[in-house]
């Protein structure tokens, strides 16, 4: 018997899709047992995957990771192992660049099994009742902020992804110049407004992740819209909390394009010290293949990353068309770096970036802060595959 680990996040999304596959692959393949753990949504952003990938040999990972891995052989490069044919068809119905976040220095180390981004979501009843509806500009939103109708994730590393978001709306895509994260008069413009949309919602949103935003939506009854938080396609579905979410793409600058948002979502990798990496790659086929994605991987609560699942009618039809409707905004997303050193630069920018927009940090400090941060890791872009 062949026995394999793994390691996920812990979510409906994140995990109930992982324990459901691992169950069929088995009954499918009675050798390979599969047994899966989780850790915390901030765990999955934080812990390093040198340790992780001495305990497990299935790792769903964040993509900001994959620069270090490859860097440090931490994962096992999937071409061995996986067709080329296969590879090809992830990157034709990839969702946005998510197949791409995980190419990086020439080989393919995850397959993107699920796909997020920040979107929008809101209670059409409570908007309703309020005699509004969904913002579609950043004036708008303020003006909804005022009225106590507003909720954001402001935990740090939401925080930095609306900075990211805002410095690419105001025309400048982060980390874009060598050593620096920003322009002074872009990376201060972005705090400023940031700081202004804090100062109207509630100070707890300082400690929302986004779960905690959909699941306070989902049964409020005043909060009644979220302009950006990583899409949660659990919450338009009906039956699984007490108020199912409507959703959709995100507000502009007035008479501008839309914001981009960051890309989020997270891939199955395979650890360099597996000892069974042609029957991990085996479930890892199994779970990206598009059968799977738009049926138990979907019907488990998993947020596929194959683009056929996207569009799958009745995929829509039993999430009030989550996908449908967000598509677009993952299809512009913001890819972040991926060179080794990122992620801990991610790390420490969040922290300050936190400071200053939910506490008292000075904006100017701060980019400083962050302008060094930049200049201190070593540039790895040449290493990327670009989407």
């Amino acid at each position: 018997m062949t026995e394999l680990r793994g390691i996920t996040w812990d979510h409906t999304r994140g995990y109930v899709p992982l324990i459901a596959t691992a169950q069929r692959f088995a009954e499918l393949h009675p050798d390979i047992s599969i047994q899966w753990h989780k850790r915390s949504l901030k765990e999955f952003g934080d812990l390093a995957l040198d340790r992780l990938g001495q305990e497990f040999d299935l790792l769903v990972i964040d993509h900001p990771f994959v620069g270090m891995a490859a860097e440090r052989r931490l994962l096992a490069p999937l071409e061995p192992y996986i067709s080329a044919a296969f590879l090809k068809d992830q990157a034709q119905h990839s969702v946005g660049k998510s197949n791409a976040s995980y190419l990086y220095n020439g080989s393919q180390w995850a397959l993107a099994i699920d796909t997020a981004a920040p979107i929008s979501g809101w209670r059409s009843d409570l908007l309703a009742n309020a005699g509004v509806s969904a913002p579609s500009t950043w004036s708008e939103l303020l003006t909804l902020a005022r009225r106590g109708l507003v909720v954001i994730p402001g935990v740090p590393i939401d925080t930095l992804m609306h900075l990211y978001m805002l410095c690419i709306a105001l025309g400048e895509e982060p980390f874009s110049k060598p050593n620096c994260f920003a322009s002074h008069r872009v990376a201060i413009e972005a705090l400023e407004m940031l700081r202004e949309l804090a100062g109207l919602v509630s100070a707890e949103c300082s400690q929302f992740n986004p779960i905690k935003v959909w699941e306070l939506l989902a049964v409020s009854e005043s909060v009644a819209y979220c302009p950006f938080a990583y899409g949660y396609s659990n919450y338009s579905r009906d039956g699984y909390a007490k108020q199912w979410l409507e959703v959709g793409g995100v507000i502009s600058f007035d008479g501008r394009a839309r914001f981009r948002t960051t890309l989020g979502g997270a891939g199955l990798a395979i650890s360099s010290h597996c000892r069974h990496i042609e029957s991990a790659a085996a479930y890892c086929r199994y779970v990206a293949g598009a059968e799977c994605q738009s049926h138990l991987y979907f019907d488990s609560g998993g947020q596929p990353g194959h683009r056929s699942a996207w569009s799958n009618v009745e995929v829509n039809r039993r999430s009030h068309n989550f996908f449908r409707n967000t598509l677009q905004t993952l299809d512009e997303a913001w890819l972040r770096p991926r060179w080794s050193g990122y992620h801990d630069l991610q790390n420490k920018a969040a922290k300050v970036v936190h400071q200053c927009v939910w506490g008292k940090q000075d904006p100017g400090d701060v980019v400083s802060t962050l302008n060094r941060l930049a200049g201190e890791v070593e540039h790895r872009d040449v290493m990327e595959e670009r989407a």
